[in-house]
């Protein structure tokens, strides 16, 4: 990955944390690591936690950035995420995958947060 891609994907990051932050959710992890996975961001609220992952692009020249997390990336995501609830978890949290769509252009930035964007089991292998 070029310096330039790292960078911009940290500022999707931070651009995503304030943004979710801004809405109430509290940051309990910054790119948590499972072997070579990692998920981007972990948020709480409440009782409930969400598995984050920022895609950010630079313009829509190459589609929407959620639809970047692919099958893989959610099983990868999934099985970050039983590690994480394995270690840090509780009883009674209810966990969830999200998807942060930054989009950075010389208009501005866009956010779109799309909640639950996938179910756990749907990452578990290819679909048919």
């Amino acid at each position: 990955m070029t310096t330039d891609r790292q960078a911009l994907g940290a500022l999707g990051e931070r651009v995503a944390a304030r943004w979710l932050r801004a809405r109430g959710w509290r940051v309990v992890a910054q790119r948590f690591r499972s072997g070579h996975r990692d998920v981007d961001l972990i948020v709480r609220r409440d009782g409930e936690v969400a598995f984050v992952e920022v895609k950010t692009r630079r313009g829509d020249r190459f589609g929407d950035p959620a639809s970047a997390v692919g099958w893989r990336k959610r099983r990868e995501l999934t099985r970050s995420a039983q590690v994480w609830s394995d270690r840090f978890g509780g009883p009674g949290l209810a966990y969830r995958f999200d998807v942060v769509a930054v989009l950075v252009s010389p208009a501005g930035v866009r956010v779109r947060h799309l909640e639950n964007a996938f179910p756990a089991h749907e990452s578990a292998g290819r679909p048919a």
